[in-house]
């Protein structure tokens, strides 16, 4: 009976060790798994070395400790750089886009197309079907202008 209660807490290990990774995949912030690893390497020694549950408490908080700082420190010194700086910033992603112009920009306010959606705008007037270029937003009004003839 003595090793279905070791087996047991061997697997209590490997399953906190997985909960753990799944959290961290859940609710990213780049801690949890650190302590996913020391959950899953104090299941694996406790299932090559029979330790007593204190001793296997203890192996887990400092191993957790010694995962956060080192993965800290790792990150710290091997910044993540994403692919798309821009990739939730719709606004500044259009920036230089051309666009036409679907309801006529009077008094500094109308339409234009971009893509397959339209906009509303903000700059000089213009009339129906021209084509300008955006050059920034405010929020989710596109500020344009005509295109620069060189």
């Amino acid at each position: 009976m003595d090793g279905l209660i070791d087996l047991e807490v061997h697997y209590t290990w490997l399953a906190i060790g997985l909960v753990l990774a799944v959290a961290e995949m859940a609710i990213p912030g780049v801690f949890l798994i650190w302590m996913a690893g020391a959950a899953l390497i104090t299941g694996l020694v406790t299932w090559l070395v029979p330790i007593g549950l204190p001793l296997q408490i203890v192996l887990f908080a400092l191993l957790s400790i010694l995962a956060v700082f080192t993965g800290k420190r790792l990150l710290k010194d091997h910044p993540v750089i994403a692919a798309d700086p821009m990739m939730n910033q719709r606004g500044e992603r259009v920036v230089g886009e051309t666009v036409m112009v679907t309801q006529a920009i009077e008094g500094g306010s109308g339409r234009v197309r971009l893509g397959d959606s339209e906009w509303l705008a903000k700059g000089p007037d213009a009339a129906v079907g021209m084509r300008l270029k955006v050059v920034g937003h405010d929020g989710v009004v596109l500020k344009v202008e005509p295109p620069e003839q060189g």
